[in-house]
């Protein structure tokens, strides 16, 4: 039994589990934590290995400083592109997770209505407000009290536009916003300034060089054409390279692995990701779970032999995410 696998059992004797095994249990349970945190974008920036194609793209788009957009399905390495520019010239990264509800009001500001509201209230029907709420009291503002660091927070495309130095902006997984959400961001793109909420007039405008743009897509839909004029687009796909290249880079994820186990796994999972009608094939995500998963179970090279149906393989659920898709194994 792999210890690295079998962390939690059924215990027979709780008072027993308690006094002898729950101390090794719980190391066992902080070594996963270690296997997590290096999946930390931050960190495995150094893992990255950017294929020459997408060096091309990167520094067509630096060379003509205009937004990079990558798109490609989930797992080839689209929002790690701007942590390894991060690393590469270390340098600040603003990074705006783009959701179903965003405007692009969200990437420029944050306003806390509720908190402006409360204070207003407090400050004209008596009672205590923060000492350093701008309606406080005292010597009367000179611009809109809503502009203060109380209420308005920059987000991350005004950041990136207070930066002195160079830097990076992430505008992550676009395609998932409502459809004028990208068009709301071309005079950013094209004049690096908006106007600020509260200051008639008035511009942020960037401080230093124009922030390195890198916007993803999943191509989940199309995007407008105005704003892909505005953009370098370049499409990474997943194939075998790239899937070998992404295990190879992260190999220390599964030490218990052999090199000759590695490479029977890789050419099993191309096999399920073959089959043409699964609905949802797995990606590199699913790889790097399944290998890691595999080495903590101290699987051999014959579990995962061409003579073992898929259906027969070990950890598919690390694969498979329609069970109506074990159908489709054979």
């Amino acid at each position: 039994m792999n210890d690295a696998f079998h962390i939690i059992n059924k215990p027979s004797d709780w008072q027993r589990h308690d006094a002898e095994h729950l101390p090794g249990k719980m190391q066992a349970l902080a070594a996963t934590a270690t296997i997590a945190n290096e999946r930390d974008l931050d960190k495995s920036a150094e893992r990255f290995r950017p294929s020459a194609a997408l060096l091309t793209a990167i520094n067509a788009a630096l060379a003509a400083r205009v937004p990079l957009l990558l798109t490609g399905e989930p797992g080839t390495g689209k929002t790690q592109v701007a942590w390894f520019i991060k690393r590469f010239f270390k340098i600040p990264l603003f990074a705006y997770q783009v959701h179903s509800n965003s405007q692009a009001a969200d990437m420029r500001y944050d306003f806390d209505a509720v908190a402006y509201l409360r204070d207003a209230y407090v400050a004209r029907h008596g009672g205590e407000t923060p000492s350093n709420s701008p309606l406080s009291g005292g010597e009367p503002e000179k611009i809109d009290p809503r502009s203060q660091q109380r209420y308005l927070k920059p987000g991350a495309l005004w950041q990136a536009y207070d930066s002195t130095t160079e830097c990076v902006l992430l505008i992550d997984e676009i395609d998932k916003a409502p459809r004028d959400f990208p068009n709301d961001l071309l005079q950013e793109l094209d004049q690096s300034r908006f106007e600020h909420p509260f200051h008639k007039g008035e511009y942020v405008s960037r401080k230093g060089a124009p922030p390195i743009i890198i916007i993803t897509s999943n191509g989940e839909r199309r995007l407008p054409d105005a704003f892909l004029r505005r953009c370098m687009v370049h499409h990474i796909a997943l194939d075998k390279d790239l899937l070998l290249e992404i295990m190879t880079a992260w190999q220390s994820q599964f030490p218990h692995l052999h090199p000759d186990t590695r490479e029977a796994a890789l050419k099993r999972f191309n096999e399920i990701r073959d089959i043409p009608r699964l609905s949802k094939k797995p990606g590199a995500a699913e790889l790097l779970l399944w290998l890691s998963v595999l080495s903590a179970q101290g699987v051999s090279k014959a579990a995962l032999a061409d003579s073992v149906a898929l259906k027969d393989l070990p950890a598919l659920m690390c694969l498979i995410k329609d069970h109506t898709d074990y159908g489709h194994l054979g």
